[in-house]
């Protein structure tokens, strides 16, 4: 599947098959994360693989009441943890050098992106879940001081398919030389 293919038909799944993933697949995934550019090269994303169903029902229970990715978190054979180690992102010599401050929300989406996509280009489905209690999560995975967790996506065969979303024309998002309202 080619790269545009992959962005245009990569969609949201939350319902997943029982079965597992191959070790292959996982690591070609997770390679795709690693590859992914960062601030300087500073490569601060980590990655928790949960397997474990306790864990992945304790991570479930970090998500609010009514979170439709919920039951994908104990559903799906595997979710992926993405955290950063803060501090290097978005610093030179040990200073924060924009007014984004640190830049590891940057890094972590963009790994993340590789990864969703690469799994979905290997017949995989995924969902950004992100609207955690995250200190409960760091907690769980238990991350050491200096490293945050950011958001998880679980990694399994889809049991559904869903509709592309209506997207926004492009007239309707992009201006040239300057900002324009729409």
């Amino acid at each position: 599947m080619d790269v545009l293919s992959a962005i245009q038909t990569r969609r949201s799944v939350r319902h997943y098959k029982s079965g597992p993933v191959k070790e292959e697949d996982l690591r070609v995934i997770l390679e795709a994360a690693r590859w992914a550019p960062s601030w300087a090269n500073t490569q601060c994303c980590r990655f928790v693989v949960v397997r474990d169903p306790a864990i992945k029902a304790k991570l479930a229970g970090t998500l609010n009441p009514g979170n439709p990715a919920t039951a994908a978190i104990t559903e799906a054979p595997i979710v992926i943890a993405a955290c950063a180690m803060l501090g290097r992102a978005g610093y030179k010599r040990g200073e924060v050098c924009t007014d984004k401050g640190d830049w590891f929300m940057f890094d972590v989406a963009l790994a993340m992106q590789n990864l969703v996509l690469a799994a979905h280009s290997l017949g995989l489905g995924t969902v950004h879940v992100g609207l955690v209690d995250a200190s409960k999560a760091a907690e769980i995975l238990q991350l050491p001081a200096g490293v945050v967790f950011v958001e998880m996506s679980p990694l399994g065969y889809p049991n559904e398919q869903s509709k592309a979303p209506a997207r926004k024309e492009l007239s309707e998002i992009v201006s040239y030389d300057r900002y324009e309202q729409k």
